[in-house]
């Protein structure tokens, strides 16, 4: 079995962030976000990934190179442009040959791996095997219409969902997939819908079984969502203590402090994470925090939010909540008369003030 997942994409709804950063690259608890996919396969015994990238971008494979540093191989396929998930399929079939394969969205998170589904699709003699999720907001998703614990339809993004179950972002197919992919013809908005591709299968009396995923899943779409999946991470690490920690500061919590980094006079409170390299002086760090490498915050506080690396926090006489800061931001106290706000700020910012 192989895997293939995705990796490309403009990650519109995380802008600005994701001008500069290629959206799966986004360090949750301070590791990129795809690692977790790409680890999740691994463990359920998966060596051989085809990661699917945009064309005009060579930062994923500048990351993670010939995935020999997480024990796989890696094979990069690019895509010209982001024409919908079944087009991924379809530009794949060159890797994936004829095995069975788990498709694997690199923006989505869970808790437990994906061995077990794995095992329910072979276990079933699938030619579909999908994951389901009950959520909030089912019109974002591709939906599922359930009857007697079969999936009679799938309609992507419905107006009117039929259930309260998206079809969560990790899929299992045989060849038949294929044969779907090239079938189907794109939607209104221009792409090759994969809830489409499932609906032909199921026109064509294919055997599409489903798991409902339990645990914590999380389609990282949104700001927020990043922010909880980070929250969900960091509350199942273990603490881990490279840096330095001064007699004047008080840690609680899970925390993990990376090498080189200095505590000064400080109150850390987790679960969170602080990278290499950085200082916390005179600060208070909350809970569901993540700082990434070569950061330094003094005089602050922060709490529920994820920091990039080489961002200079210092002297904000407010606290910093449920924040996204991207690499190289400086949030500090205005030093020259008259004191005011400075924003500097590029496109598609978001700033709130009190």
């Amino acid at each position: 079995m192989k895997a293939l997942i995705t990796a490309g994409g403009r990650g519109t709804r995380l802008r600005p962030l994701t001008h500069t950063h290629n959206k799966h690259l986004i360090p949750i608890a301070n590791k990129p976000m795809l690692a977790y996919a790409i680890e999740a396969v691994r463990d359920a015994g998966i060596k051989e990934i085809g990661i699917v990238t945009n064309a005009d971008n060579q930062d994923v494979q500048t990351a993670f190179g010939s995935g020999k540093e997480y024990g796989v191989k890696i094979t990069y396929i690019p895509q010209s442009a982001p024409l919908g998930l079944a087009h991924v399929v379809k530009i794949s079939q060159s890797f994936i040959k004829d095995e069975p394969f788990i498709f694997y969205l690199g923006d989505n998170m869970l808790v437990g791996g994906v061995a077990k589904f794995i095992e329910e699709f072979k276990a079933n003699k699938s030619n579909c095997h999908l994951t389901l999720a009950k959520v909030k907001d089912p019109e974002r998703f591709g939906v599922p219409e359930l009857k007697g614990g079969r999936i009679i339809s799938i309609e992507e993004k419905p107006k009117k969902p039929k259930s309260d179950y998206a079809v969560a972002g990790i899929y299992l197919y045989d060849e038949s997939i294929f044969e779907a992919v090239n079938a189907i013809k794109p939607s209104a908005r221009g792409e090759l819908e994969i809830s489409d591709a499932h609906q032909y299968l199921l026109s064509k009396k294919k055997k599409v079984t489903y798991s409902e995923i339990t645990g914590w899943w999380k389609d990282t779409g949104k700001p927020y969502d990043l922010l909880e999946a980070n929250r969900l991470v960091l509350e199942n690490q273990e603490s881990m203590i490279l840096g330095k920690v001064d007699d004047a500061s008080h840690l609680s919590g899970k925390i993990v402090i990376g090498k080189g980094s200095k505590i000064i006079n400080s109150v850390l409170r987790g679960p969170l994470i602080i990278g290499e390299n950085c200082v916390i002086e005179d600060a208070y760090i909350g809970p569901f925090t993540s700082i990434y490498d070569s950061t330094v915050v003094k005089r602050s506080e922060i709490e529920f939010s994820i920091v990039l690396k080489d961002c200079r926090i210092e002297d904000v006489g407010i606290r910093i909540e449920e924040s996204l800061l991207g690499n190289d931001v400086q949030i500090v106290s205005a030093s020259k008369k008259p004191k005011t706000n400075r924003f500097m700020l590029g496109d598609q910012s978001r700033v709130e003030v009190v």
